[in-house]
């Protein structure tokens, strides 16, 4: 049975009309997939349970990272370094060559941040990542105060850590356009994506660019746009496609709240799915984006 609910016919070139595929299944909640090109496996969360796995080319699920201090998003730099959110340490980390992790971010100001939620890397280095409250409760953090009155966008480069907007009530996913001119960041609390332009001293504009409406449990979470400049995103009842103008093409039906994805495989066309307890495969018509 297809998994696709068409709102407009476009939707079919961009994505496969087939059945989602289940890869594994018995985790806890999964979020934050990453897929190394080289090495050809799929990096992977499961928040609660605090670990990591890897899924090679094979199929063989091993454990990547344990403990992972309640890892969420991760991504990979140009030099095929892994960063990770931390929730449980509220900490941004990167793990160098050698296995070791080193902090990137973990304070602003002063205070520490609230639980780092997902993270994207630009052409030339620059980070940028969300900060929600999320980390500071059960089950997907440990519950504590916090110490920054506010949820934080971020930006970490040649100018050090800098905050680019507090306007934003659940800054969840978050993902660079295809020309990285723009910032797209979903504000779960809100049910809608914001658009905002990137300058040298910070962001401009901040419109709300869409909205995931439907049915199904769900809401704005992990967001990433394909090498066609098509914007995935989690939303009610699986991941909501949009075209480059927003304009709304359809859904990827998912059986469980789906919190992130992302391309992998040879010809970064398999989409792969975390479902809360599941990992899914998906095919799509458009490729991915090449992390390094």
């Amino acid at each position: 049975m297809s998994a696709l609910e068409v709102r407009d016919p476009r939707l079919h070139d961009v994505v496969a009309d087939e059945p989602l595929r289940r890869v594994a299944t018995g985790f806890r909640f999964l979020e934050g997939p990453v897929w190394h090109p080289r090495e050809r496996s799929l990096v992977f969360s499961d928040i609660p349970a605090a670990r990591m796995s890897r899924l090679s080319a094979a199929g063989e699920l091993s454990v990547f990272r344990d403990p992972s201090h309640m890892a969420n998003g991760n991504a990979y730099d140009r030099q095929g370094r892994l960063l990770t959110c931390e929730h449980a340490t509220s900490r941004l980390v990167r793990q160098e060559a050698d296995g070791s992790l080193v902090t990137l971010a973990d304070r602003y100001q002063g205070k520490e941040l609230n639980s780092p939620n997902d993270v994207v890397v630009a052409r030339d280095g620059t980070i940028y990542f969300t900060d929600p409250g999320y980390g500071r409760a059960a089950p997907y953090g440990v519950p504590r105060s916090r110490e920054l009155p506010f949820c934080g966008v971020y930006r970490l480069g040649a100018r050090g850590l800098e905050l680019l907007t507090d306007d934003v009530e659940g800054p969840n996913g978050l993902c660079l356009s295809l020309d990285e001119r723009h910032l797209f960041v979903a504000d779960t609390e809100r049910m809608h994506i914001r658009r905002f332009a990137l300058t040298g001293s910070g962001v401009t504009g901040g419109e709300v660019w869409a909205r995931t409406t439907g049915a199904g449990p769900g809401e704005p979470d992990g967001l990433k746009v394909d090498s066609a400049g098509n914007l995935f995103s989690c939303g009610p009842g699986g991941i909501h496609v949009f075209d480059p103008a927003g304009v709304a093409l359809g859904v990827i039906r998912v059986p469980e709240v789906t919190a992130n994805f992302t391309w992998g495989d040879d010809d970064l066309c398999s989409l792969y799915i975390c479902a809360s307890t599941t990992l899914h495969r998906f095919r799509t018509r458009v490729p991915g984006i090449r992390a390094f």
